[in-house]
C-alpha cells in the first residue's frame, strides 16, 4: 500500500501555511488572524486539523490563532529523537519566539494538554496563560496510574500496546480498525453519530500513514513509561514540582474515557495561579471536535481575561 506524503495534511482554508525553524527542527504551522498570539496544541492521533474550527473562530475575534504540528507529526520536521516532554516543551517555548512574539497562550489538547502543562512549568516567560482539554497535570496522571485501577486501564493503550516494538506502528498504520476504535472508545456520541466524524477519522488514518509519524507520535509514550525510573524522568518530574504560576483553564468531557474526568480534576493541587475547571456534558476527549462552538467561545472567553 502507497504511504502518503506530507502534503495531505496542508489542507485549503482561510489560514496560511509556513514552516518555522524553532529548537533545531523545522515546524509546520497553519495561521490564521492577527492579534495577540494564541498557540494551539494537538495530541495523539490528531494533527493541526483539530482546531481548524478554532483557528477561524479565534481569528475572527482578535486573536493570532496557530496551529502546529508537534516535532514528528503531519508536516512538521520527524528526526530520531527529541520525543520526551521536555525537549517537545522547549519547541513549543522556542516557537513562540520564533513567531516574533513574548509570550502566548497555549491551548493543548492530549499530549498538546501535557506539553502546555510542561512548557508552563519549564518556560513560564513564553506563557501569558493556558488551556488544557482531555489532559491532567503530567504529576496527578503518574499518580492516577499507579494508585487507580480504572485509570490505569484506561491508559493500557499507552502502557501495554504502545511499549511492544512496531506492533504500535503496526496497528495504526496497516489496521485501519484500530485507530477508529480508539476514536470511537474516546468520542462522545454526539461527534460519532455526526457526518464530521467519518471525514476527521479519515483524515488522521491518513496523516497517521505518513513515513515515520506513527513512530514518531508513539515515541512520546515510550519516554513516558521508560523514562520513570531514569535521571531524565526523575529530571522531568521534579521540574513539574513546581506549581503552575499561569492562570489554567482545564476544559474535559464527562465521557472522556482516556483521561479520567477524576484524574483530571485532581490538577488543579498543582496550580498556584487562577484556576477554572469546566466538566462538558455528553463529551469525550476531543472537545474542539464534539463542541466546537462552545470550546472557541470558552477559549475567546480565557484569552480575553489576559
Amino acid at each position: 500500500m502507497t504511504r502518503p506524503d506530507e502534503s495531505v495534511v496542508l489542507i485549503d482554508g482561510p489560514w496560511t501555511h509556513r514552516m518555522v525553524r524553532a529548537n533545531g527542527i523545522a515546524l509546520h504551522v497553519t495561521e490564521a488572524g492577527t492579534g495577540p498570539l494564541v498557540l494551539l496544541l494537538h495530541g495523539m492521533p490528531t494533527f493541526w486539523w483539530t482546531w481548524s474550527r478554532q483557528l477561524i473562530d479565534l481569528a475572527d475575534a482578535g486573536y493570532r490563532a496557530v496551529a502546529v504540528d508537534l516535532r514528528g507529526y503531519g508536516a512538521s520536521d520527524k528526526p530520531p529523537r527529541g520525543y520526551d516532554a521536555t525537549t517537545m516543551a522547549a519547541d513549543i517555548a522556542q516557537l513562540v519566539t520564533a513567531l516574533g512574539e513574548q509570550d502566548a497562550v497555549l491551548v493543548g489538547n492530549d499530549v498538546g494538554g501535557l506539553l502546555a502543562w510542561t512548557v508552563a512549568a519549564q518556560h513560564p516567560q513564553v506563557v501569558r496563560r493556558i488551556a488544557v482539554l482531555g489532559a491532567a497535570h503530567p504529576l496527578r496522571l503518574r499518580q492516577a496510574v499507579l494508585s487507580d485501577k480504572a485509570q490505569r486501564h484506561a491508559s493500557a493503550y499507552a502502557l501495554k500496546t504502545f511499549q511492544i516494538p512496531r506492533r504500535g506502528e503496526r496497528l495504526l498504520t496497516e489496521d485501519p480498525s484500530y485507530l477508529l476504535q480508539l476514536f470511537d472508545s474516546w468520542s462522545g456520541p454526539r461527534w460519532r453519530d455526526s457526518p464530521s466524524y467519518a471525514t476527521a477519522t479519515g483524515r488522521y488514518a491518513e496523516a497517521m500513514r505518513i513515513h515515520p509519524v506513527a513512530h514518531c507520535s508513539l515515541e512520546f509514550f515510550r519516554w513516558a513509561v521508560r523514562s520513570l525510573p531514569r535521571p531524565d524522568g526523575r529530571a522531568y518530574a521534579r521540574s513539574m514540582q513546581r506549581p503552575i504560576g499561569k492562570p489554567v483553564l482545564q476544559l474535559h468531557g464527562d465521557l472522556d474515557r482516556c483521561v479520567l474526568p477524576s484524574t483530571a480534576q485532581g490538577s488543579s493541587r498543582h496550580v498556584s495561579a487562577d484556576y477554572e475547571w469546566r466538566l462538558l456534558a455528553g463529551v469525550g476527549h476531543f472537545p474542539q471536535h464534539e463542541r466546537p462552538e462552545q470550546v472557541s467561545d470558552e477559549l475567546i472567553r480565557w484569552a480575553k481575561l489576559g
